[in-house]
């Protein structure tokens, strides 16, 4: 079960802002729906106090994760230690997009490095913060940053970006609606 703690430490702090990678997962309610795991990486994890958190969502190839916000709004964040003392921390919570032009992303949005691509903010009040060996992940020391999808955006453009966000981002795979910057939302 690990550790449970109240809220996110010092040292838990030091620990997230440490990793280069963590995986963001979510479901919808529908019982046959898919769950989501995805591995995130690039400097887009922030925490903003305590017990919110937000990462900064990159385009990409589908937005599973703004579809179940939207349809209940379950998250959970993990950060595995591949180098360093084992360690595992999970973040359970209640996630909600964030869209570009509105008063929240301003205000959020200077916190982040400016990156093209970026598509929405996923902020996250957390419940439960529980922290766990990780004793059989393995080392993987020596992980370094794809630039893969910075050089696809950037070869897209914004105005490919857009077009690739509404042909590709507007539905989940369980056929949840999902709301694109500069578009009204479909059902």
């Amino acid at each position: 079960m690990g550790d449970v703690l109240p809220e996110l430490t010092d040292r838990l702090r030091d620990f997230i802002g440490s990793q280069s990678v963590f995986f963001v997962a979510s479901a919808p309610l529908a019982a046959d729906g898919h769950v989501n795991l995805s591995p995130k990486g690039l400097d887009t994890f922030r925490i903003l106090d305590d017990k919110r958190v937000a990462y900064l969502d990159l385009t990409g190839s589908g937005n599973e994760t703004s579809a179940h916000m939207s349809d209940n709004g379950r998250i959970t964040l993990m950060f595995c230690a591949f180098d360093g003392p084992p360690t595992i921390l999970r973040l359970f919570g209640r996630g909600r997009v964030v869209l570009p032009d509105t008063p929240e992303w301003e205000e959020l949005i200077p916190s982040f490095e400016e990156m093209l691509g970026a598509r929405q903010l996923i902020v996250a009040e957390i419940h439960r913060i529980q922290k766990s060996c990780g004793y059989a992940v393995p080392r993987l020391g020596g992980a370094e940053e794809r630039d893969q999808l910075t050089r696809w955006a950037e070869a897209k453009g914004e105005d490919g970006l857009h077009a690739y966000r509404l042909e590709k981002n507007t539905r989940s795979i369980d056929g949840i609606a999902v709301e694109v910057a500069g578009s009204p939302q479909t059902d």
